[in-house]
């Protein structure tokens, strides 16, 4: 048996079958659905696929929790429409992903982008089905001016509207690219065939990524009642850890040494013992 076969055993996500709902505005979206016990959400970053949670989802799972991961419209298996690519539909999206199962109590757990998503979520939506939520090395406003300084590195006001036009620039800081590399072997390893990374330079997704660069969600933060655990990478790519201090007497931080962006790939083992210390520290 090859390194990359899929035993017979692995859940129905690794063959490539996922169970899906459509959304209120008729967008078939998939999902990972695994386990018992109380609802973790997962949400990924741009272009990542709910499979790129699969560090994770064991680990969950064997704690005794139910683990749902949402491929998000234009990621993984789900539909890519050419409409709704705004963070307050993906924010939709959750709400009616929610409503559809059922889900009244839900621990919401975001990297980067999936994190810009629950607080889309919990703006238009409020807490009243959350139970916390988990940021995973995601800045509140990626956009830097005299009074904030832990935005994206680099986006200013000045230069919002172009800054994206080519991708994700590279940023020369954090995490080297060598050691960055390592944590996506451990995720192809996990899964034992390559994440469906979405394409970023569709209209849809230019679209989707400057609407996320140009919000501002510290309000929204601040005023969660819910308590909050923001985990950042201290080797960051995209923005300085000290994002992760938020002005919420809820709200807690966690940073990860040699770590960069990608923290549940890059200290997978580091931040599995964060996130199942913070979730078992919940009220019951």
């Amino acid at each position: 048996m090859g390194i990359f076969s899929i035993p017979s055993a692995a859940p129905l996500w690794l063959h490539g079958s996922m169970p899906t709902f459509a959304t209120d505005d008729n967008v078939t979206l998939s999902y990972i659905d695994q386990g018992d016990g109380p609802v973790v959400l997962l949400i990924a970053g741009f272009c990542a696929p709910a499979t790129s949670w699969a560090l994770q989802q064991d680990e969950l799972v064997d704690a005794g929790y139910r683990v749902l991961a949402l491929d998000r419209r234009g990621h993984g298996d789900s539909e890519a429409p050419e409409f709704g690519a705004t963070m307050a539909r993906h924010g939709r999206d959750v709400e009616n992903f929610l409503t559809s199962l059922g889900i009244d109590d839900a621990i919401l757990c975001g990297g980067s982008m999936g994190a810009s998503t629950i607080w889309s979520y919990i703006s238009q939506f409020g807490t009243s089905c959350v139970r916390a939520v988990v940021s995973v090395d995601q800045t509140p406003k990626m956009i830097n001016d005299g009074e904030w300084q832990n935005g994206f590195y680099g986006l200013t006001e000045a230069n919002k509207d172009a800054f994206f036009a080519d991708g994700i620039p590279d940023t020369g800081r954090g995490l080297s690219k060598a050691k960055m590399m390592l944590g996506g072997v451990k995720l192809l390893m996990k899964l034992r065939s390559m994440p469906k990374m979405a394409k970023g330079d569709t209209p849809p997704m230019k679209a989707l990524l400057h609407d996320h660069a140009v919000s501002d969600w510290r309000k929204v933060v601040a005023e969660a009642e819910v308590p909050i655990l923001m985990v950042a990478g201290r080797e960051s790519q995209f923005w300085p850890f000290a994002h992760s201090i938020v002005d919420n007497p809820l709200a807690q931080s966690v940073v990860l040494d040699k770590c960069g962006h990608a923290a549940n790939m890059d200290r997978p083992k580091e931040f599995n013992a964060a996130l199942l210390g913070f979730l078992r520290s919940l009220p019951q």
